[in-house]
């Protein structure tokens, strides 16, 4: 079987029957091999026989007398944040918990950590996948995409991946990477994915260097939908349609939830009647149509009603989702 994102650490966690991660010793190690926290050949020993003692036992209580000793500060305050991290993840039951807890009160942990943690619940969540679409997808919900909008085509690259390509190949937007790449130029390889050429993303599924198309109709604007129903039923145990809409006709419009700090603005302005300029709504590269299998599982006066959502990019193109909203703001009849 294709194994996917293999240096996440997903095979380090304990799956239990109910599907749920639990943080395993070695989940732990991963984090202490981070390069904020493993020393570098010329620190201290001292900090040498800290980050040892935490690799023989990942679990053990850390004394601030301990770090506060580090003569490097930056060590010191790294310590710190792993350790506040290690524990609120150790009082969570599973990981799931853990990264739902994240947003019903206000704890500051690292946004690399959280983005982290998504990817690896969404691991779990594709496990056995054989679907290099679903997979592409999926990345929408932990890394920033930048987003270009070419014969009215809506295509989603790696933002991280177009800023390295844009600063060492030369080249200034994603536009004209998806053009160097069809000319199959040494510099750059950005490969379109689509139902023919699925496969390809599990043979780079970690470089981060192909683009999805969002267009509805489009079958990575289809694997999205999938993966959107799947992130709901796993953490809500409820099953829905995810389905791209042009519009959303008032009659039905009774919720709608942002993917994205951008989409949230956007969806609650046009809902409230309030003018919004043409340029502004251009942003909005995509709207879905969420049905719930059960409408009991939605609170009675929303019952037998969708839900929309919504995906929109910054000025300069960025995507930035937050799948958050979608465990604190569908309306549920119970919460998580």
């Amino acid at each position: 079987m294709t194994d996917l994102w293999t240096s996440c650490g997903y095979r380090l966690l304990r799956k239990g029957d109910d599907g749920r991660l639990h943080v395993t010793d070695d989940y732990l190690r991963l984090y202490y091999g981070r390069p904020e926290l493993a020393p570098p050949p010329e620190a201290e020993a001292a900090e040498h026989a800290l980050h040892a003692s935490l690799l023989d036992a990942p679990r053990r209580e850390i004394l601030d007398a301990e770090i506060a000793a580090l003569n490097d500060a930056d060590a010191r305050d790294n310590y710190r944040v792993m350790l506040r991290f290690r524990a609120r993840l150790l009082e969570a039951p599973t990981l799931e918990s853990f990264y739902a807890g994240l947003f019903q009160r206000d704890v500051a942990v690292p946004p690399d950590f959280i983005d982290h943690t998504v990817q690896v619940i969404l691991r779990s969540v594709l496990d056995g996948t054989k679907d290099g679409l679903e997979a592409r997808a999926a990345e929408l919900f932990f890394r920033r995409q930048r987003v270009s909008v070419q014969d009215g085509a809506v295509m989603a690259a790696d933002d991280e991946t177009v800023q390295v390509f844009a600063q060492t190949g030369g080249f200034g937007d994603l536009g004209k990477l998806i053009k160097e790449a069809k000319t199959a130029t040494r510099t750059v390889e950005l490969d379109v994915l689509d139902d023919r050429n699925a496969e390809l993303y599990f043979e780079r599924d970690e470089n981060h260097d192909t683009v999805l198309q969002l267009n509805s109709g489009r079958p990575g604007c289809a694997a999205l939908c999938r993966v959107l129903e799947r992130w709901i039923a796993h953490f809500h145990g409820v099953r829905t349609t995810v389905s791209p809409v042009r519009e959303i006709a008032d009659e039905d419009w009774l919720w709608h939830v942002g993917l994205d700090a951008e989409a949230t603005v956007l969806l609650n302005e046009v809902y409230s009647g309030a003018e919004v300029e043409e340029e502004r709504m251009k942003r909005i590269v995509g709207l879905f149509r969420v049905d719930f299998a059960d409408p009991g599982a939605l609170r009675p006066e929303n019952a037998g009603s969708p839900v929309f959502l919504g995906m929109a990019v910054t000025p300069d193109g960025t995507l930035r989702m937050k799948p958050q909203n979608l465990l604190v703001n569908l309306p549920l009849a119970a919460r998580l």
